[in-house]
Parts: structure tokens; sequence; C-alpha cells
């Protein structure tokens, strides 16, 4: 079983219409040391966002007020806490239209547990207020951003303006599932949103300077159809 133990007042709030859904996930945190809220569709939800101010929102895309992502075009009105979309829907369509819309996450029911709780604590790692992230690490690979100097293995690897750019979009998101697009129109620009081949470029290069095996990526994952997520390893 993962521990929270060290984050006993973490608070969730699940917004699903399905009471079992409700159920496994109110036993699964309140067994990893969350505090858990819960509501069984779209307007409910927005309103005990509003009043308990969780630290994550598990949120379901078929609800039967609101549809999923209005609920949260309408939270990200006025918040930025992490959402977690649960859906059974796995198009990736509906995957990109999440998080294009501000999802942090997106797991397709049935899920695995362990899965969903790792994906937790990366969200709510990432929700702290810790100030500027300044060194950032997984397994073999470090990104000072300060310095502007990575390394792997402890030997410092040369990239490009543009494989830097990346590696550093990533590295502020890391944990979280970035779509081509947002990654087309954040390092390339608005004009870029269409021309994937750049972005199949670079990350072929980020990986043959970063991974131990390019071929069998551990730490640029592919989220097939939708984007990519950087790794965070011990």
């Amino acid at each position: 079983m993962n521990n929270q133990a060290d984050q006993p007042t973490a608070a969730a709030l699940v917004i699903d219409d399905e009471p079992q859904i409700r159920r496994l996930l109110r036993v699964t945190l309140e067994a990893n040391g969350y505090r858990v809220f819960d509501a069984p569709n779209g307007q409910e939800g927005i309103v005990q966002a509003a009043q308990c101010r969780p630290d994550v929102i598990l949120l379901d895309l078929g609800l039967p007020d609101l549809d999923g992502v209005a609920v949260l075009k309408r939270l990200r009105e006025w918040t930025r806490v992490p959402v977690i979309v649960l859906s059974v829907r796995d198009r990736e369509s509906d995957k990109i239209a999440a998080l294009d819309n501000g999802a942090d996450d997106y797991v397709t029911k049935p899920f695995n547990t362990g899965e969903l709780l790792a994906r937790l604590r990366v969200a709510h790692r990432h929700a702290q207020p810790s100030g500027d992230l300044a060194v950032f690490r997984s397994g073999q690979v470090e990104v000072d951003l300060s310095a502007r100097v990575v390394t792997v293995n402890g030997k410092e690897v040369k990239l490009t303006a543009t494989e830097y750019s990346l590696l550093r979009l990533f590295v502020q998101h890391a944990g979280k599932v970035l779509t081509h697009r947002q990654i087309l129109r954040d390092v390339w620009g608005p004009n870029s949103l269409e021309q994937t081949h750049y972005l199949r470029v670079y990350i072929a290069h980020l990986r043959d300077k970063l991974e131990a095996n390019p071929a069998q990526p551990e730490l640029i994952i592919t989220e097939p159809a939708v984007g990519y997520r950087l790794v965070e390893k011990e």
C-alpha cells in the first residue's frame, strides 16, 4: 500500500455519478491519508470545489447534468487545483479535449489503483507552493534550470536551444501529459500547431541524448496519439 502519512490533511474531491466508483475511491484514498469529498454530478462538484478547496479533483467526463469538459472549463475560470480525469472514454479526441482544457492527467477506467495513487502523488507535489524549481532529477538525469546544465550519470550533455526549450517544458510539467498542440505552441509558437513532425524529430534527439535505451524510453514516454509525459523516477 502506498503511504501518504506525510500528507495527512490532503483533501480529494471525487466528481462521479457512479456510487460504486465513489465508494472505491473513498476507501482507497482514505487508506492513503486523504480526506475525501464527493459529488454525483457536475454542478454539485463545482460547488463542493469552491466550498471544500480540495488539493486534487478526480473528475468523470460522463456526468448526468454537465459534460466533464464543461465542468473542467468552469473550474479553470477560478482555480488551478490539479484535476485528474477518470473516464471510460478512451478516444484520443476525448483525452486531447480534456488535457487542452486544463486537466493535469487522464486515467482510463477501469484503472489500477496503484497507478492512480502514483499519479495523485505527482499532481499533489506539483500543487505545493515550493517556489521556483531549480534542479530536477529523474533517475540518472539531472536538469539545473538556473544554470541551464543537463547531466546524465554526472556527465554534462550538450543540447541545442530547441532541445533545451523542449526539455525545460517537460521539466516544468513533469508527470503531466502534454498534448502535441500544447508542446508545439509553447516551443515553436502558435503558427506551428500542425507541424507534428518537428516534435517527433526533437523527441528522438532528446531520447538519444538522455535515455539509456532510446528504443525503449523510460524518461520521455509517448501517450499514443495524444502527446508525451516526462516521468519522475527515484
